[in-house]
């Protein structure tokens, strides 16, 4: 009994089997995972429940929630996170992994059906079944179990361009999301993603012109002049999508590709951001009017 309670004593203040050699400050150890973690994990580090008392005291370390530690410059979306109970998810995940999303202020985020909120909060909860079962330390959904709520709660045409953002540049792998339980909208995003959209703007207007029911061809990325165009329909109708921050240097390289493909006998419709997503209906009649005159034919 007595040999348990020294024991007790040694693992307490971290100098039981392993010694010295087992100690880990708790500063250290927190930034190991980022700055915020459970305190099993920490002990699992090496770091004493003695020492994290004194962390604390001194203001080195927090504790955002009971079972939790942070630092005081931890991500405040994590620890917000850890205070409501809840993983980022949805759009939110996908704009911290670069993806392109429409522009949502409000913080997304995900809990399981069943779970129960340790404070109120402003975020958007999605009370939501995984996909794929979340690690009970991670803050952030995987992008997977993200990418399947942004498809739920996202208009198509955003949704599209996120899934295959997250496709072009193999954050996802396509046979492993063709072998998951996708839900009946995500499945219809995995369907219609191509892994060539070079904007998440093309996405959109592929997406809208394809509604239009032209009846004619729409091919993407398709090399011309030993560059890319983001769409051609038809045989010369080439649509150019400038994104929202379109330097000099690419306006120049941008222009002189224009003029080869004029040369070449394609005509080019190049629009911006702001065109696309303030004023589709000017895109559109550009475009219906353009293939009203043929434009999108070979000439003879």
């Amino acid at each position: 009994m007595a040999r348990l309670l020294i024991l007790a004593s040694q693992a307490d203040r971290g100098t039981g089997p392993g010694g010295q050699h087992g100690r880990m400050d708790p500063v250290t150890a927190l930034a190991r995972f980022g700055g915020i973690a459970r305190t099993p994990a920490l002990h699992r580090l090496g770091v004493t429940r003695h020492a994290l008392r004194g962390a604390l005291h001194s203001g080195a370390v927090q504790r955002p929630r009971h079972g939790w530690m942070c630092l005081p410059s931890v991500d405040p979306a994590w620890r917000s996170a850890v205070e409501v109970g809840v993983v980022l998810s949805c759009v939110t995940v996908a704009q911290r992994r670069g993806l392109w999303t429409d522009t949502v202020t409000q913080p997304h985020v995900a809990i399981r059906p069943n779970g129960q909120l340790q404070r109120e909060t402003t975020a958007h909860v999605h009370w939501a079944t995984p996909v794929i079962p979340r690690d009970p330390d991670a803050l952030e959904d995987s992008l997977i179990n993200a990418l399947v709520i942004l498809a739920t709660c996202q208009p198509y045409e955003a949704g599209l361009a996120a899934w295959e953002a997250a496709i072009r540049r193999h954050l996802v792998d396509l046979d492993v999301l063709r072998g998951l339980p996708l839900p009946p909208d995500a499945r219809r995003l995995l369907a219609d993603a191509r892994p060539l959209a070079d904007e998440g703007t093309e996405s959109i207007v592929f997406s809208r012109l394809r509604l239009l029911r032209l009846g004619l061809p729409i091919r993407r990325q398709v090399v011309i002049a030993a560059r890319p165009v983001d769409l051609l329909i038809g045989d010369r109708l080439v649509i150019q999508i400038d994104g929202g921050h379109h330097v000099d240097a690419q306006r120049l390289r941008d222009n002189e590709h224009d003029a080869r493909l004029r040369l070449m006998g394609y005509h080019v419709i190049r629009i911006g951001y702001w065109q696309i997503m303030d004023d589709w209906a000017a895109v559109q009649d550009l475009v219906v009017t353009a293939i009203a005159q043929g434009l999108h034919r070979i000439r003879r």
